[in-house]
Parts: C-alpha cells; sequence; structure tokens
C-alpha cells in the first residue's frame, strides 16, 4: 500500500511539471518579436520590422540624396531602436512613426567628422574652443589640408622638405626643419545631422581653413602704379596675407597689371601651421650720423664729410613661422662681414636757428640698441591690425636700450590696463611734437619727470607683457602716444 502511495505522488509530481512546462512553452510561443522605437530618450512607438523604417526614411529623403550626392540617408543621432518581446503592445503605423520623426529632428548621412582641438592660448590666454568639421569622405580634407599647406609654403616648399631635396645652403638661405600643427586634430567616420554644415568639395572647405566663417568676397582693381606691398597695406593686410589671398602671386615683388582683380580679404586661418626653420641670413646694420662742428666755418655751414655706409651682420638662427609669420627664434651664431661707416656731417659753429617751431640744435637720431640686431616685425598690418612700431630683436636680455634723441620722460612704468601687453615701458617727449616709445624692457634706469640726453641708456631689453621674445618694441608718433598720437614708421627717422 505504501508503495502505491509514493508511485502516485511520483506520477503526480510529473504530470503537473508536463502540464507547467506546456503551458510555459505555449504562453512563450505567443510572445511578439517587436522593436521599440526612442527618440531623444522617448519611446515614440513599437514596430515589427526595422527595415520597413530604415527604408522609408531613405525613400522618402531624396532631396537630401540629391544635395549631398549619397545613395542612402539614416535616422536622426537621437533615434533608438531596441529590439524586445511583448504579448500586448499596440503595434505602430510605420508611416506614423516616421512623421514624428521628421517632425521632432533631423536626418543624418555618412560622412567623416574632424576635430581640431586648439592647444596653444590666444592674445588673452585663454584656449579656443574646439572646432569641428564635417565632411563628406576623407578625400576632400586631404586635399583641403594640402591646399592649407600649399599656401604657407608653396608647393616646391613642400615637396622640398618631405622628400628631404631642399637646396643646401652654401652662404644664405632657409629651410624647413619640422612642419606641423599646433592643434591637436582627430577624423572619424560618423552619422553627421543635415541641419549641421557638412563641406561636399575640397575648394570650399580650403577657403574656411584659411578664412574662417568671415570671407568677404573683396575684390580690388589694381590701378596704375599699384604695388602688392602698396595694395596690402591700403586694405589692411601684411605682403604675405595678400600673396595666401592671392596664390598666382609668388613674392612680393611680383608685378601686378593695371586692370586685374586681386583679393583684399583677411586670411583669418583655422589651423595653426607650425615651420621650425633654420636660417643663415646678411642683415643690414644702419650706419649712424654725427655731427661735428668747426668753428671757423659760418654756422649755415653744413656738408657730409664722410659719407655713411651701412654695415652687414650674417645671423645663423632658428625660429618658427607661424602661418607665414615669423616668430622671435634664437642666434646660434652672428659675424661681422661688414662693419658700418657713420656719416659724418660738418657744420659752422653751433648756434640755434629757429625757424617756425623746429628748432635746429645740431643734433640727429642715434639708434636705440647695440649693433647686431634684427628688425624681426616692421611697421605693417598684422591679423587685420596695425603693428605701429618695429620689433628690434636678437640682442642678449638686458641689452642697453638707449633714447633716441633728448627730450622729457612723461612714461616710466609697468604698463597696467589697456596697457599691460607694454610690459615695462618708458615715452620720451622730444618737443614739437614727436614722442619715441620704449616697450617689453626687462627692467627701467630712468623714472617720469627726468630729462635725458641721446644716448642715455632708458633700461635693458626684456620680454615683459605680451612678448614672444626677447626684444625692443620701438614707436614713433606726432602727439602723445595713446592720446591721439599718430604713429608712423620709426625709420623715417634715420633717413
Amino acid at each position: 500500500m505504501k508503495n502505491k502511495i509514493i508511485s502516485f505522488l511520483i506520477v503526480a509530481v510529473i504530470g503537473a511539471g508536463l502540464i507547467l512546462f506546456a503551458f510555459t512553452k505555449k504562453s512563450y510561443s505567443k510572445a511578439n518579436e517587436v522593436y521599440q522605437v526612442y527618440l531623444n530618450g522617448n519611446k515614440i512607438g513599437v514596430i515589427t520590422d526595422k527595415d520597413d523604417l530604415y527604408d522609408l526614411i531613405d525613400e522618402r529623403q531624396l532631396e537630401i540624396k540629391e544635395k549631398y550626392g549619397v545613395d542612402k540617408v539614416y535616422p536622426p543621432n537621437s533615434f533608438e531602436i531596441v529590439k524586445s518581446y511583448t504579448y500586448n503592445d499596440i503595434i505602430s503605423d510605420v508611416d506614423e512613426i516616421y512623421k514624428q520623426i521628421e517632425n521632432a529632428d533631423d536626418f543624418t548621412i555618412k560622412g567623416y567628422t574632424i576635430t581640431v582641438h586648439p592647444t596653444e592660448p590666444d592674445e588673452d590666454g585663454n584656449i579656443k574652443p574646439d572646432i569641428k568639421i564635417n565632411v563628406l569622405n576623407r578625400k576632400i580634407f586631404n586635399e583641403a589640408i594640402m591646399n592649407f599647406i600649399y599656401s604657407f609654403v608653396g608647393i616646391d616648399g613642400y615637396n622640398g622638405f618631405i622628400n628631404n631635396t631642399q637646396p643646401e645652403i652654401k652662404d644664405v638661405g632657409k629651410k624647413i626643419e619640422k612642419m606641423y600643427f599646433s592643434e591637436n586634430i582627430t577624423i572619424k567616420e560618423s552619422n553627421i545631422s543635415v541641419k549641421e554644415r557638412i563641406f561636399t568639395n575640397s575648394t570650399e572647405l580650403s577657403q574656411y581653413l584659411l578664412f574662417g566663417d568671415n570671407i568677404q568676397e573683396e575684390k580690388y582693381t589694381v590701378q596704375t602704379g599699384d604695388t602688392i606691398e602698396k595694395v596690402a597695406d591700403s586694405h589692411k593686410l601684411s605682403t604675405q596675407e595678400f600673396l595666401v589671398a592671392n596664390p598666382r602671386y609668388r613674392s612680393e615683388n611680383s608685378l601686378l597689371t593695371i586692370g586685374d582683380k586681386v583679393s583684399i580679404a583677411l586670411i583669418q586661418p583655422v589651423l595653426s601651421l607650425v615651420c621650425e626653420m633654420y636660417q643663415v641670413s646678411d642683415v643690414e646694420q644702419h650706419y649712424e650720423k654725427q655731427t661735428v662742428y668747426d668753428n671757423n666755418k659760418p654756422y649755415s655751414y653744413s656738408q657730409v664729410t664722410q659719407k655713411g655706409r651701412n654695415g652687414v651682420t650674417r645671423i645663423t638662427e632658428t625660429y618658427k613661422s607661424i602661418n607665414g609669420n615669423d616668430e622671435q627664434g634664437e642666434v646660434l651664431k652672428k659675424e661681422v662681414l661688414v662693419e658700418p661707416v657713420n656719416q659724418i656731417t660738418t657744420k659752422g659753429k653751433k648756434t640755434e636757428v629757429i625757424i617756425g617751431n623746429y628748432v635746429d640744435d645740431g643734433g640727429d637720431w642715434a639708434w636705440p640698441t647695440n649693433k647686431g640686431y634684427k628688425i624681426s616685425s616692421g611697421f605693417k598690418w598684422r591679423g587685420g591690425k596695425h603693428h605701429d612700431a618695429i620689433d628690434i630683436a636678437y640682442l642678449p636680455k638686458n641689452s642697453p636700450i638707449y633714447a633716441a634723441k633728448g627730450g622729457t620722460v612723461i612714461v616710466a612704468e609697468m604698463g597696467t590696463g589697456s596697457a599691460w601687453s607694454l610690459g615695462n615701458y618708458v615715452i620720451i617727449d622730444h618737443g614739437n611734437g614727436i614722442f619715441t616709445l620704449y616697450a617689453h624692457m626687462n627692467k627701467l634706469s630712468v623714472s617720469a619727470g627726468q630729462t635725458v640726453a641721446k644716448g642715455k641708456v632708458l633700461g635693458g631689453m626684456g620680454e615683459t607683457g605680451r612678448a614672444t621674445g626677447v626684444h625692443l618694441h620701438f614707436g614713433a608718433y606726432v602727439g602723445r602716444p595713446y592720446r591721439g598720437g599718430k604713429p608712423f614708421n620709426p625709420l623715417e627717422l634715420y633717413k
């Protein structure tokens, strides 16, 4: 009897298990395979075939296909589709799902996104935000990058560097030692929203890389007497910027043809092409002017008794050129090839001659630094801003800075506020409305209110304020600087 009861219980348990298994299997088989559709994280419906939705998007967006010349259009980047199983979800109409997507977001196409991550601070010391550039394919970007490089170093310059065939430097010359972009650049394939800017050809992208978003298709018609330097300066461009905007001209000495139309657009490069340069150059050293007096001659007597002759110093240096603009470098070697000969003017006995507001006391302008210098940046336009002085460089830190002429020191301080970029600077009032300015000095040796003679040491050369290296920022003005005075080229003082 006991065995019969046990047998009955075993049969009952097995039967119950079979019934439960059959029921579970039957219930599971009734679950439907579906796809839940999400947009911007919100569920917008359920469909049974995801391919139907993809095909409908691709079929309806013919305008996008034609505009970009692509074969397929894809859902928005905020779109997500998840496979699941359900017993009672209401199945959505594919066309209705499509309309929701079309109204709420934008479609995408396959392409490449380039991210430009700046690593160098701007003039205010801030790192610029990342720049994203969308292109249809890598070829467009590669061609545009090469066009950008050619704009600053030329095809021959680039090929010489890449193929290690740059001309050998015998006496003077220069070569590229390294070439790279200062920014970190990444490129990856992605689905790009058609509402974003997508470059479809290398010409359009090349213009953007050179001119940014502010390119203005301004043209100028060449007139009689125009030179590249004259046209560039009158439109707030440096000659280098003009040549980049007009690549058919190879140098600033190229001749312009009357009637030709040239671009006067200001370049605003998106990238920074850095070329580390090695250069040997012969730099002219201006002669100084001296005056001697002969009391046996009348005061009206004035005669050049020794002609001046410029000297020549051979400078071997390394420096960086960023988008064609040379920065302060490092001097490796200096060799004086020709010593300068001072111009000597003999005058009659020293007597002041007053003509109107001008007083001729026999003085001349002295050069504000020692010899062996190089003018690293002239009185010219740079990046849409005018450099209202000349930069005198390639002399040691704390090398003496001299007063170009006698006068009264009206400023001798560390620049603050709008003048912070000058660092330690001095302004001298020479009378008759003429002022000179000396900036970036490491230290000051004079004070405001002091009267100084020509050749007085004002301080030591430095790189205080906004400076890329040790140099003197030397300016000349009619009227007080930064208070209505108008700058003029300091080299005019020495003509």
